[in-house]
């Protein structure tokens, strides 16, 4: 490390006491010969000597005075957090490791170092299902009525594979049954009062999901009906979606902020026979309505909350309608009801992904799906029994059911906050209900980072960031690490189809912000390189190309309800060398980077992803040229936020008069109106191109590709 006068950290912000003081620690650091790496250096420096309070600029000089020799060409990104020996130790990935069995394999190779063994243990997660997947089960308390007859069944069509064959059970149960009923379950806080945390304990959260399904069969809903859920993540929200699922019914998951149209459409793809939701959503002193919207959509039987309890409805009813209080004390308090037994593949829950036609992808998980949650949470996350877990979101995206199954099928609790996760009040809560595992998006770590606003807070349970939905940016999140004392984060990469995630970071390895260290567990993946050269992980060469699954994966989707899976997901895929099964297409670019690691590069096909929203190209164009009528055609394409981070939206406009049309400098703000009313308000258009056509084709498609590649080479130059 070469020596950084005072000077330097006064200009990057230091005060001349504080600069002093870190110069000082830094020097009688470097005097200790044990400290001869850079990566022993910076742990100490980072987890010791350098403070929240410190300004950014003072944490990203010493991180690159530290590691001034570091090749980046050779050694891949700067590691900014690093475990210690003890932390190592106490994860849950060591700990099983430790006791452990299985194959022949295992017992000859490994180490005893769960670092070194940790890609061993991958590998036999993929490799050898019938060894790994048992104990794991029973770690996370999956609870078979009639148990499988063997972990994995073998089939020529990767669709045809199936998992857990012969199993009857009931997910909700496993969630909800299995461990201290007196252990808290839910914690929350209103947004006027975060640090005022109510509880509700798992028991009291099982007796409530069974009156709401024991109330569902009583207005005569039976197994196998689609019950939609359209609402913010409440109490009464999780009741209501494992309810559902215990009654033996399929929710169906709605995002609250969608336009009426958009419900409409999931709604008749799943042909859902009621839907739950809320009478308003209070943001502040701002309140939106949602009910109103459920009305438009025609939804069938609404059971509807009030936002303000205190308050009673603020909406009138339908008629058919009901009221929440009223539907579940249709069944007394005591009544008994037995959790519906379901075959292994019945369906649990009904979500939606954009495709590039239109109209979204309908996607079933199973009671298989969610055991894909609970591993990553267990192996990448480390949720551990105890641990409290939060992740802004809501059921209507597969991050709602992801926490749920992630936190309670680990022994953890589920943090709610009824209110922005973007101001400080948000944080306030993390820090009261002692957060242990913290999720988010990228866009949310940038408003915080932008703001400020959670300066000063201490977050002292905190023992991981995770983040997915969007690509990040890394110094953000070397920002994020440091405002929180040099806790890392764990990206994660998957998607609704298959449940959780591929790709991740492990609190057993070094993790460079906005990077992806491991496959998670039973993961196995290839890269296709242009040349259609598959280059499968583990391999030294860095290489960019199409991220594709090789099957079987458990977890992930073998059906769709309004599409054709196999033509989705496998037709015209490429097999490995002497496999007949074809790879599993996903739709993403990835590069490998010479560590080892992995960076996402984007989307690869036209749909893009919007503050952590999957949605197609088609969709947004249609908006555009629906709403605005001064446009002709319009092109969407996702392109990355420059320097790395979450994707942007720029629109290619062709006018409905090329001679004449005068280039409206309001289309921008037309076409983010016509996108807010039509799709979601979350989607932002960062830029409006003119073009008098669009290229495309000889069968007449739209080359959206070109169009990226042209913004991508602009932003370059």
């Amino acid at each position: 490390m070469k020596d950084l006068p005072v000077d330097d950290l006064t200009q990057a912000g230091c005060d001349t006491d504080r600069a002093e003081c870190i110069y000082a620690a830094i020097s009688r650091l470097l005097q200790q010969s044990h400290f001869h790496r850079p990566e022993d250096v910076w742990r100490h420096i980072s987890k010791y000597i350098l403070q929240p309070g410190d300004p950014q600029r003072v944490h990203v000089l010493l991180l690159h005075a530290v590691f001034e020799k570091w090749d980046i060409q050779r050694q891949g990104p700067i590691p900014v957090w690093m475990p210690v020996p003890e932390g190592i130790q106490e994860t849950n990935l060591a700990v099983f490791m430790e006791s452990f069995q299985g194959p022949a394999r295992w017992r000859e190779q490994r180490t005893g170092d769960a670092q070194r063994d940790l890609p061993l243990l991958q590998q036999i997660s993929c490799a050898e299902p019938e060894h790994f997947w048992p104990p794991v089960l029973r770690h996370l308390r999956i609870h078979f009525h009639t148990p499988p007859s063997r972990m994995r069944q073998a089939a020529r069509n990767p669709d045809d594979i199936r998992w857990l064959p012969g199993a009857r059970m009931n997910i909700a149960h496993s969630a909800l049954g299995m461990r201290d009923p007196d252990a808290p379950a839910l914690i929350w806080a209103a947004e006027e009062a975060p640090d005022t945390l109510h509880t509700l304990s798992l028991g009291e959260l099982r007796r409530e999901a069974l009156r709401f399904a024991a109330a569902l069969r009583r207005a005569s809903f039976s197994p196998g009906q689609a019950i939609a859920i359209a609402m913010p993540m409440t109490v009464e929200a999780v009741v209501a979606y494992f309810g559902i699922i215990l009654a033996g019914c399929a929710a169906v998951s709605i995002a609250d902020s969608f336009a009426a149209a958009e419900m409409a459409s999931r709604l008749r793809i799943a042909n859902a026979a009621a839907i739950v939701t809320q009478d308003v959503i209070g943001r502040g002193s701002k309140v939106h309505p949602l009910y109103a919207r459920i009305v438009e959509a025609k939804a069938a039987k609404a059971i509807v909350i009030p936002a303000q309890p205190a308050k009673g409805l603020q909406v009138k009813l339908r008629q058919g309608d009901v009221a929440w209080h009223d539907f579940v004390h249709s069944v007394p308090a005591d009544a008994s009801f037995e959790p519906h037994i379901a075959d292994a593949y019945d369906v649990t829950n009904i979500l939606f992904s954009s495709g590039t036609t239109g109209e979204p992808k309908a996607i079933p998980w199973t009671h298989v799906t969610p055991i894909r949650c609970g591993v990553d949470a267990w192996a990448q996350q480390d949720i551990r029994p105890g641990d409290v877990a939060a992740w802004p979101t809501n059921l209507g995206w597969m991050m709602g059911p992801w926490i749920l199954y992630a936190a309670l099928l680990n022994g953890a609790a589920v943090a709610l906050f009824q209110g922005s996760p973007l101001g400080r009040l948000f944080g306030v809560f993390v820090d009261k209900a002692r957060v242990t595992m913290l999720g988010l998006v990228p866009s949310i770590a940038r408003a915080w980072k932008a703001s400020n606003c959670m300066q000063g807070l201490q977050w002292a349970a905190l023992r991981c960031f995770s983040s997915t939905g969007e690509a990040s940016a890394p110094e953000d999140y070397h920002w994020l690490m440091a405002m929180a004392g040099y806790k890392p984060v764990i990206e994660i990469c998957g998607g609704t189809e298959i449940g959780g995630g591929f790709l991740a970071g492990s609190m057993l390895q070094p993790q460079c912000p906005s990077t992806f260290s491991t496959p998670t567990m039973g993961s196995s993946f290839a890269l296709l390189a242009a040349d259609g050269e598959a280059s499968m992980h583990g391999s030294s060469a860095a290489v960019a190309g199409e991220f594709a699954i090789v099957p079987p994966f458990l977890g992930s989707s073998q059906r769709l309800l309004n599409r054709d899976h196999y033509s989705v997901y496998y037709k015209d895929m490429a097999s490995l060398p002497g496999s007949q099964m074809p790879l599993r297409r996903h739709g993403d670019e990835f590069e490998r980077l010479p560590n080892g690691y992995y960076r996402a590069l984007g989307r690869c096909d036209d749909t893009m992803n919007l503050g952590g929203i999957k949605v197609s190209s088609v969709e947004l164009e249609r908006a555009c040229v629906q709403g605005v009528p001064d446009i002709q055609e319009a092109a969407a394409v996702g392109v990355p936020s420059p320097g790395g981070g979450p994707e942007q939206l720029v629109l290619f406009l062709v006018p409905q008069d090329t001679g004449t049309f005068s280039r409206n400098p309001e289309i921008k703000a037309q076409c983010q109106a016509a996108i807010r009313s039509k799709l979601n308000p979350l989607f932002k258009v960062d830029r409006v191109i003119w073009r008098d056509s669009l290229p495309r084709t000889a069968s007449n498609k739209v080359m959206r590709r070109l169009l990226r590649d042209e913004v991508k080479g602009h932003a370059k130059l």
